[in-house]
């Protein structure tokens, strides 16, 4: 199942994201080895990030989502999960 992984940006998350990049991108790079990591991003106009992933249940997915460096150290104010149906490409 794939699930989207909403983080949305707190206060000082810019310089908050410089710190903890190195340990976001080391957990992220598991799942992208296993192929699990659908895209993954920044927000552009810089509320936050953009991660799609497969995992086997909600439960895992937002287990996920508490335990990136990104939300532990407060670069995340807040995060949604929500299961995702891939039409396209």
């Amino acid at each position: 199942m794939k699930f989207v992984i909403l983080g949305f940006d707190g206060p000082d998350s810019q310089a908050k994201r410089n710190i903890h990049r190195p340990a976001h991108l080391a957990r992220l790079e598991p799942l992208n080895a296993q192929g699990r990591v659908i895209l993954a991003g920044p927000l552009t106009d810089q509320t936050g990030s953009l991660i799609v992933i497969e995992a086997k249940s909600q439960e895992e997915a937002e287990q996920f989502a508490r335990e990136d460096p990104y939300t532990v150290h407060g670069v995340f104010e807040r995060v949604e999960v929500h299961p995702f149906l891939q039409v396209f490409p």
